[in-house]
């Protein structure tokens, strides 16, 4: 590859977050002008100049469909664990006893780690507590549990906001490892 082709791939790769840097520095300075935007295309440009990221694109894809399918249900699961979290701060009874729970993610990419542990911190009544790369397991603190069947039916959930989240920003190989065969699956260490 020559250089202005790895110059290219590399301006591609941070198009969007050159675009992001230049909207909140437009968002801080509170006013859109042709100064802010100027001046917010050279901050980032010298920001991702003199910082430069690791590229996390590789591998990622982008499913229109399935991005919307993700963001509606995002939508719902927050309205609706936003209601059952009030509902049981205000009941009388108070809150039910927590679990800690531990669940083992099909996929192995950061990126779509990093997604699926963001959308279940960004759901209110669980937090994850830990991440563990090699194992490829989260861990979730889950606020009020009524019984084992709560404990399991957390998990599913867990796995369906995975399958969403690959499903909308997987490549074919991680939509592909979805599902393997038995005997593919990680055992936890």
């Amino acid at each position: 590859m020559t250089a202005p082709d790895v110059a290219l791939r590399r301006l591609r790769d941070q198009l969007p977050l050159l675009v992001a840097l230049v909207l909140v520095w437009n968002l801080l300075w509170g006013t859109w002008s042709w100064a802010n935007l100027i001046s917010g295309a050279v901050v980032a440009v010298a920001v991702t100049w003199l910082l430069p990221l690791p590229p996390v694109t590789d591998g990622a894809g982008f499913h229109p469909a399935a991005v919307l399918r993700y963001l509606l249900r995002f939508a719902f699961d927050l309205v609706t664990s936003s209601a059952q979290v009030a509902w049981d701060a205000l009941r009388l009874g108070g809150l039910r006893n927590g679990a800690i729970i531990s669940v083992q993610l099909r996929t192995d990419s950061d990126l779509l780690m990093t997604m699926v542990t963001e959308t279940l911190c960004l759901v209110p009544g669980s937090i994850v507590i830990d991440l563990d790369r090699e194992a490829g397991t989260v861990a979730l603190h889950l606020l009020s549990v009524r019984d084992l069947a709560a404990v399991e039916a957390a998990r599913a959930q867990v796995l369906a906001t995975e399958e969403r989240v690959v499903r909308a920003f997987g490549s074919d190989a991680d939509i592909a490892a979805l599902d393997p065969q038995p005997d593919e699956r990680r055992t936890p260490a």
